[in-house]
């Protein structure tokens, strides 16, 4: 594969799986605030949906495509920039994966209370904070992965 269509390809899952990021977690705070429990247990719904689809095809591209520019470029993993970026990255994985399990278990809960017609259980609010709060340190490592990526600063020295 080319460099450019390896950097294309490594930008386009960079958008993906940021862009469905932020949408999805959007989206969904948005719906938990309505308070409308249709529309709660329907975007739970989409947003697991939107993980496996966009998100999870995205975590799977970036760092082979990363790595496969460096790679081409030469240079060594231990640079700087991208030492921290795969840092940042693994500590963007780290909060993901237990934020898929909060919403798969969110859609879960959501889904019976719909059915049953009862409100969402304390449980559900319970893992929404968590999922919020999971969702910061991640979104803030992949705003400073984009940063690297783009500027390439020499760090230490």
């Amino acid at each position: 594969m080319t460099y450019l269509a390896l950097k294309y390809l490594h930008i386009l899952s960079m958008v993906l799986l940021f862009g469905t990021g932020l949408g999805s977690a959007f989206y969904k705070w948005m719906a938990d605030r309505s308070g409308n429990l249709a529309h709660i247990a329907t975007t739970n719904r989409h947003v697991v949906l939107a993980d496996w689809m966009f998100t999870t095809p995205a975590i799977i591209v970036q760092p082979l495509s990363g790595l496969g520019l460096i790679y081409l470029l030469g240079l060594p993993l231990d640079t700087p920039w991208t030492s921290v970026s795969l840092t940042l990255y693994i500590l963007a994985g780290a909060c993901w994966l237990p934020v898929v399990w909060l919403q798969i278990r969110m859609r879960d809960l959501a889904g019976a209370a719909l059915v049953e017609n009862t409100p969402l259980p304390a449980r559900y609010w319970r893992y929404a904070r968590f999922w919020f709060w999971l969702g910061v340190p991640a979104f803030t490592a992949m705003l400073l992965i984009v940063f690297l990526m783009i500027f390439k600063p020499v760090l230490g020295d």
